[in-house]
Parts: C-alpha cells; structure tokens; sequence
C-alpha cells in the first residue's frame, strides 16, 4: 500500500506531483483530496479529477490577480500548471488524445501567467533549431544584466519545461545561477505540437541552446553547466561529449546504456534477452501478454514508442543501442557528477559510467534511510540540490579548471 495508491503506476504519478510541494508546485491537501476521488486505474477518474483540481486553483489565481494579489495568483498557476500535467500522465502515448494535448495547452498558459509575476519575470524564449525553434524559459538570478553563472536544465521521457521549474530552477535561482530550461525533440511541446521525435546524438539538440546562452549578455561564457535529469541522465552526458563550451555535466541519475537497461529491467524470456536487439515480433508473444496485465509495463512501453516515433516494440529494442555512452564518455571534458540513487533502476548503471569518465568526476550516491531513495530523488529534491549544487558551486569558482583544454 502506498501513501496515495496501491497501484503503483498511480502511486508514482501521485507522488510526483506532491514532491513538487517544496518548491511551490503542490498542497498538500489539494494532492490528497484529489487522490480521494480516484477509483484505483481508472484513468478517466484520474484524469478527470486532476483536471477538476487544476480548474479549482486556476480559478483561484483569476480571482486574485483580478484583486491585485500578486503573489496569490502567482502560487495558484503554478500549481495548477502542475496538477494539469499530472491529469495527463497516464494519458501519455499515441495515438494522441485530444484530451492530452488540450490538457497539456492549459499547463502551458497556466505556467507562463506564473512566469510573468516572478520576481524577477521568467522569461519565455525561442531558440533556433533546425530550421523551427524549441521552446524554453530563461529563470535570472536578477535584475543586474551582469554575467552570471547558468545552469541549462534538459529533460528526459515525459517531463515538460515547466516541470522543469521545480525540478532545477528555483534551486539554481536561489544559490544566484541563472536558469536555462527548454524542451528538445520528444518533449514538451516539440512532441505534441511539433511531431519532433527523440534523438541520440542530443549534442545536436544542446549545441543552439549553448549558443543561445552565449548570446546573452548576462550570462558568463566561462560558466555553463548542463544537467539532465531521468532519461537527461544520458541526454545530457552525451551532449557534454560532443559540446566543450561546458563548464560542467550533472548525470541525475547516471545512465550508460538504453538496450543494456532494457535486458535488465524488462521481465523477458532469456533466449529473447540474449537475442536482443535482432528479434522476430514472434519472440515477444509471451512479453506482450505480461504487458497487457501490467499496467506500468504498458504504460512505459506506449510512453517510449511515442517520444521516439516507433509504430512496435520490435522497433524499440533495435534502436536502443544507439543511446548509448559507450566510446562517448570518454570524450567529456568537463568535471561531471553522476547521481546514484537507491532503489532507482535506471540507476544501477551509474557507477559504470562514473568508470568511463576520464575527466573530472564525482559519484555522489542517495539512499532510502536518508529519505532520497527512489526515481531522480524525487522525494528528497533538496537534499539532491544541496549536494549537486554545493558541487557546482565548487566547480564555479574555478572556471580555468572547469575548462581544461582551454
């Protein structure tokens, strides 16, 4: 039995939303009574009672901003910009349902009425990619317009930009980093909107942010850090080895090797595993059948066949191995931290590629008996933003070393 569900699958949806509460994106109460009206995976219940939450609090900043209350109406669209992506999680996959993209427009309006009334404002901005742009929100530090050290936050399968919000920049924020976030090929916006599609060579993707960030005068060229958190874990490590205008890579968690996470955490055959990644669609007869009575499974299966554009299972396995960091790592240069959480399993390859790295590097390992056990540390973000942080700031104050080849 969980704090909210005993279905996991909707446990885990749950408890990410209320891990927001620290950095403003939840209530308590509002997560709480909202599970309540939750028949256990029903996903229309779900759907409809995060939905009725949101409107609820959205209603609620309407009033106060109306009233000249600020900071009221601030708090409220942020966390109804919350409660608006949590109501389409279980929804995640193709074919899109209009409910998604409706719900995921109202998150997106939701945030960006909050950007406006932070203090300093957040700013929306485009950045030019292959011929589109992709969305992201520039968090500053202040008002002084001088050069101050950034961090570019990268996400992974199903997190959006303004999830990104809690998730990195008002740490970074509050220590006086300035915050890149953005959206890439598979998420956010890009995906829904855009029918962009996940890549592996994600320095393609991170190379017009950074230049982007050098582009503005506030930021200091010598101190760029990038951090990827779920799968970023591996998107943003691979960014750093094809992308030397860093001054700093955070793994959260460290990943190495997609087809390899695949053979350990999927329950499949062992001739089917030793096989992968050529396989007949035959071979994954008895894996389709568990997925079809596994919820989480299913769930997993359809989000990742639709960030990478894949029309079968079959198809997912065959392209797994190209996201992979085996003779990239090697190729960093930047001091790099990978984060190992207990517990977490895309976790257990962390150490392997805190092995590879032959420039800078710390292993900074979160267990369960100190309450940051589990996915990205979710339920102890701040303990993981004090000791990445305190690293980076570290890692800051020496930007000659932070750029070795310089």
């Amino acid at each position: 039995m969980g704090l909210f569900f005993p279905d996991p699958l909707f446990e885990r949806f749950a408890l990410r939303a209320l891990s927001h509460a620290v950095y403003g994106g939840a209530d308590f109460g509002e997560c709480f009574v909202t599970a309540s009206k939750i028949a256990p995976g029903d996903v229309d219940s779900w759907f409809n009672a995060w939905t009725a939450t949101a409107d609820r609090v959205v209603a609620i900043a309407n009033t106060s901003a109306a009233a000249g209350h600020s900071v009221s109406a601030r708090e409220a669209w942020l966390r109804a910009s919350n409660y608006y992506r949590t109501s389409w999680l279980p929804l995640f996959g193709a074919p899109v349902e209009a409910r998604l993209v409706e719900a995921f427009d109202r998150e997106s309006e939701a945030f960006a009425r909050a950007a406006a009334l932070m203090t300093p404002a957040v700013e929306a901005v485009e950045i030019p990619y292959e011929g589109t742009s992709l969305p992201g929100y520039f968090h500053r530090a202040n008002d002084s317009g001088q050069p101050r050290p950034t961090l570019i936050a990268t996400n992974g399968y199903d997190a959006t930009v303004h999830e990104a919000h809690f998730a990195h920049a008002v740490a970074a924020v509050r220590r006086g980093y300035h915050c890149l976030t953005f959206d890439g090929p598979g998420q956010g916006r890009p995906l829904i909107h855009q029918s962009l599609v996940l890549r592996p060579d994600w320095e393609a993707v991170v190379r017009p942010v950074m230049d982007y960030a050098l582009s503005r005068a506030d930021v200091d060229p010598q101190r760029i850090a990038l951090i990827g958190w779920s799968f970023g874990g591996y998107l943003a490590p691979r960014a750093a080895s094809g992308e030397h205008r860093l001054a700093a890579c955070i793994a959260d968690p460290g990943q190495w090797d997609l087809l390899e996470a695949l053979r350990t955490n999927l329950p499949l055959p062992p001739a089917v595993r030793e096989r992968l990644p050529e396989i007949d669609p035959a071979d994954l007869e008895a894996f389709e059948a568990e997925m079809r009575s596994n919820p989480s499974l299913q769930w997993t299966v359809r989000r990742a066949l639709w960030v990478h554009g894949l029309d079968s299972i079959a198809e997912y396995f065959r392209i797994a191995g190209d996201y992979s960091l085996r003779g990239r790592a090697e190729r960093i240069r930047c001091p790099t931290l990978v984060a190992w959480a207990e517990g977490d399993p895309i976790a257990r390859f962390a150490e392997q590629l805190h092995a590879a790295l032959q420039c800078s590097r710390t292993l900074v390992r979160f267990t369960a008996a100190e309450g940051a056990g589990g996915h990205c540390e979710e339920t102890a973000r701040s303990l993981f933003h004090q000791r990445a942080y305190d690293w980076l700031d570290g890692v800051f104050a020496n930007p000659r070393a932070a750029h070795p080849s310089r």
